[in-house]
């Protein structure tokens, strides 16, 4: 089935909604943690809508289906995919990357000087194909100390930086 990419419109927002709670969705299964997001996740696409630095966001769609999306945050000279969200059944065969590199050649025509992205740590296919189109350089590291109370994640083990372990 072909693949179209267009800009996103208004009539997509219902679509975006649902992809952005798979996303989320996604985001809970890899932590084990059904609470990431809160209870509607898929209003939190409106929330991104109304970013003051959003610089635009495009769509993919198979026949007339919006599959997924991707979006440019554009601050002076620094720009950051944030998200990039693709249906659960569609992963891998290629739409992510075509939605990438269209935003890095918009990122390029605006002449962004950098483009971040920001994986969560547990997503390891998505780090492998952003480090495939050239995401090599680590920029900022969110770290976290857990609490104790209210807490509901499990880490995992295994990831070394500067000679240190760290859970993620």
């Amino acid at each position: 089935m072909t693949l179209t990419v267009r800009q996103y419109a208004p009539s997509d927002l219902e679509a975006c909604r649902s992809l952005w709670s798979e996303l989320t969705q996604r985001h809970r299964d890899i932590y084990d943690d059904q609470t990431i997001g809160g209870d509607e996740p898929g209003l939190a696409f409106d929330s991104h809508l109304q970013k003051p630095d959003l610089a635009g966001t495009w769509i993919a769609e198979q026949g007339e289906k919006v599959v997924a999306f991707a979006s440019l945050l554009a601050d002076g000279g620094e720009g950051e995919i944030d998200p990039i969200v693709v249906r659960p059944d569609l992963r891998a065969q290629g739409i992510g990357t075509v939605l990438l590199h269209l935003v890095i050649d918009e990122a390029k025509r605006r002449g962004i000087g950098s483009l971040s992205i920001r994986p969560v740590a547990r997503n390891v296919e998505a780090m492998a194909l952003y480090h495939e189109l050239g995401f090599r350089t680590l920029g900022h590291i969110d770290m976290f100390m857990e609490l104790g109370a209210g807490s509901a994640r499990t880490w995992k083990h295994g990831i070394e930086i500067h000679g240190r372990d760290y859970t993620y």
